[in-house]
């Protein structure tokens, strides 16, 4: 199965996100972001963080993590590539993300994006597992 594919969209970015399960998800989810913002190939993990998040549901803790992971992204310089997540239940997760400094890495980046959005959010059963449309503002 595939992790995710970019979908056409009018203004902004789009991904379809696949996993098995919604822990598989958020972690394609979480690298697709990561894979329109940075080229991955070849980082090697040197930093890591940890994260505990709660929302009313499972989408609004989608647009939590990938939020939380881009506040990091923007705040710390960190290229987050390798992800970690645990749910308690359906809303609430912790998880740990791995990646690499900006620092020397700066080549690397490709697009800005400055939010994961609510627009047509829905995470739906697919054939192989779950999948979901995110669009990122960019």
């Amino acid at each position: 199965m595939k992790r995710y594919e970019q979908i056409p969209h009018t203004a902004d970015i789009a991904l379809r996100v696949y996993g098995k399960d919604l822990r598989e998800l958020f972690i394609n989810a979480a690298y697709g972001m990561f894979d329109v913002i940075a080229d991955l190939e070849g980082l090697e993990s040197s930093v890591s963080i940890d994260i505990n998040l709660e929302a009313p549901s499972k989408e609004e803790l989608l647009v939590s993590w990938l939020d939380e992971l881009l506040y990091n992204f923007y705040t710390k310089g960190i290229i987050f590539f390798e992800f970690d997540v645990n749910f308690f239940n359906e809303i609430q997760l912790v998880a740990k993300a791995h990646g690499r400094h900006v620092g020397q890495n700066r080549n690397r980046l490709k697009t800005e994006i400055k939010a994961a959005t609510f627009h047509d959010l829905s995470i739906r059963e697919a054939k192989e597992g779950l999948s979901t449309d995110i669009v990122f503002d960019v």
